[in-house]
């Protein structure tokens, strides 16, 4: 068993099809299938189902991609590390979309302002696909707002967030001194897609207060929900910070709810059996300053 063998069961893997992926090696078919077929006699397991020309990982095939992808990703770190000796290099970093938008611009900010050789990557989209990437080993870290479900993912809270209802100035909430919660329940919110930590930590706490809501749009981006919401087209539920200039200039108005608070935290996440390298840790180390 190589590297050249789980570099190959990898990307068959990530395929599900032979031939796709000897293409992808510039490898013949017949090579694939003979690096396939090595793996599972080596182990003695069968790695693939092969039910009408179809691949379907198994479990034992499952557990060896976890495996895999940590043996070359500690193989290549290691080579990057001996060779850079830490003092340059790439450091590769996700972002849930909050997080992206207003918390790590500032961090990358000072991270290169006191590491010049050392470049960073920065990738945004929703906690569920963050937590993918970093799994797959397409980024070395990230700052999520949502909850991650892999055990194979360390998670250290950095900050704390807390999320505000928001409603357009002719809003009938604009006037009050605070709202009553049943009163959400007649309302039709403008809210973030499935996999966004916004949505979750706001779902978990209407749920957990035995309110029922109704979305009539589905954003993935705050900024088109401040804009329905300051066109009167519903309300919603979203980061104090992604608020402040459209409350200070008085397009949106934020209202507190009686006895009800969406308070969460931001975290820092990455692979259990990462390598960090000294540029990984001093980012990590300057979200905790």
């Amino acid at each position: 068993m190589t590297f050249r063998h789980l570099r190959i069961f990898i990307t068959v893997c990530d395929l599900l099809n032979m031939t796709a992926a000897a293409d992808a090696l510039f490898m013949s078919q017949p090579a694939v299938s003979q690096a396939i077929s090595d793996l599972e006699k080596y182990y003695g397991v069968r790695l693939f189902e092969r039910l009408s020309r179809k691949l379907y990982l198994t479990h034992a095939g499952e557990k060896l991609l976890s495996y895999a992808r940590q043996m070359i990703r500690m193989s290549r770190d290691s080579e990057i590390e001996i060779r850079t000796l830490n003092e340059t290099g790439t450091v590769r970093i996700g972002a849930s979309v909050t997080v992206g938008a207003y918390v790590l611009p500032k961090l990358v900010s000072g991270f290169q302002k006191s590491n010049t050789q050392v470049k960073a990557e920065v990738i945004e989209d929703n906690t569920a696909q963050i937590e993918k990437l970093i799994l797959r080993d397409q980024l070395d870290l990230a700052l999520v707002e949502g909850e991650t479900v892999s055990s194979d993912l360390i998670q250290r809270p950095f900050t704390e967030d807390e999320l505000v209802l928001i409603c357009g100035r002719q809003h009938r909430f604009a006037p009050l001194p605070e709202v009553e919660p049943h009163d959400l329940e007649k309302e039709p919110f403008i809210i973030r897609e499935k996999g966004s930590g916004t949505r979750k930590t706001f779902e978990d706490v209407m749920t957990g207060a035995s309110l029922s809501w109704k979305a009539i749009w589905t954003c993935n981006n705050a900024d088109s929900i401040k804009m329905a919401v300051s066109e009167g087209l519903g309300i919603s539920v979203i980061s104090e910070r992604a608020v402040k200039n459209e409350v200070h200039s008085g397009l949106l108005c934020v209202k507190k709810i009686n006895g009800l608070r969406f308070k969460r935290q931001f975290k820092i996440i990455y692979h259990k059996n990462k390598y960090l390298t000294q540029s990984m840790q001093k980012f990590i180390d300057l979200c905790f300053k």
